[in-house]
């Protein structure tokens, strides 16, 4: 029987399935409909897809580090709950290490992963345990000592913040102490050059307007700026905050100190720029029992 684009828009429609595992459904079946629907249902695939719309802004963190080059991946899922699944965790860990030889998401989903690509791994697991998930990022840090640190893990590596920290010179003890000020601090940059500019932009022109509304001259108002721009700066950049191990230090001057270089860093939160769809918890409750 002759697979048209009408079949496949219907079973589409019917099942959720994406356009080339219809096809294939339809293919493998002779265009039986009722057949191409149970040939999804058993591979998983229309109960996978009808999932994929729900927002996944749960899920794990995790950080693998070879050598000098540190890894981190976030795997998205709806509900904290699978965050602590044993059979998520080990799937997450298992995308972590192929991570480090892909260049970006699109290469690690279609990296191999036991016989198959990380993104039908993913739709495999969609399916059996049953809730939306998503790989949505990949970043690298290489330097001559990369050094990681998860925190609240829930396995090994693995957990709601990812930290790397790439040194040069130093050690790990100091990179780990580092990794956990990074943590707890979410710098917005190593350092002034790496700022937005716009970032950057943007508070310059809040504190002349603050300034301005004391009423006092232009001259007097430079120099207010010059300072609170610099006290911005040690606020957000990493190399200006002071050091959450020994506060009378900057993390700069901990660093040197150290014998240390801090060349580059990763901070990943599971969720963060995320929005999250507000539902109460019995309305909640209600839709989970509808499948």
């Amino acid at each position: 029987m002759a697979i048209t684009a009408a079949l496949v828009k219907e079973l589409r429609d019917t099942t959720g399935a994406g356009m080339m595992d219809a096809k294939k459904a339809l293919t493998e079946t002779d265009g039986d409909m009722e057949a191409a629907i149970d040939w999804l249902r058993t591979k998983g695939l229309a109960k996978a897809a009808k999932k994929s719309g729900r927002t996944a802004a749960e899920g794990l963190v995790a950080v693998v580090v070879d050598g000098g080059k540190g890894v981190a991946v976030e795997v998205n899922s709806e509900t904290d709950f699978v965050g602590k699944n044993a059979e998520f965790q080990e799937m997450v860990g298992g995308i972590a290490k192929l991570a480090l030889n892909a260049a970006d998401v699109d290469a690690l989903l279609a990296a191999d992963m036991g016989g198959k690509t990380v993104q039908d791994v993913l739709t495999d697991k969609i399916a059996t345990i049953g809730e939306n998930m998503s790989l949505r990022r990949i970043a690298t840090v290489e330097a001559d000592t990369v050094v990681s640190y998860v925190h609240n893990a829930a396995a090994a590596d693995m957990g709601k913040i990812g930290v790397l920290v790439g040194l040069k010179g130093g050690d790990e003890a100091f990179g780990k102490q580092v990794a956990m000020h990074i943590a707890a601090t979410n710098p917005a940059a190593l350092n002034e050059a790496e700022l937005d500019p716009a970032v950057v932009e943007k508070e310059r022109q809040i504190q002349i307007d603050i300034a301005r509304e004391s009423g006092k001259p232009e001259a007097v108002i430079e120099k207010m700026i010059v300072g609170r721009m610099k006290k911005f700066m040690s606020e957000v950049t990493l190399l200006g905050q002071s050091f959450v191990i020994n506060p009378d230090l900057t993390v700069e001057a901990a660093a040197k100190e150290a014998g240390a270089e801090i060349t580059g860093y990763i901070r990943m939160e599971v969720g963060e720029g995320i929005e999250k769809k507000e539902e109460d918890f019995a309305a909640e409750v209600a839709k989970a029992a509808q499948g």
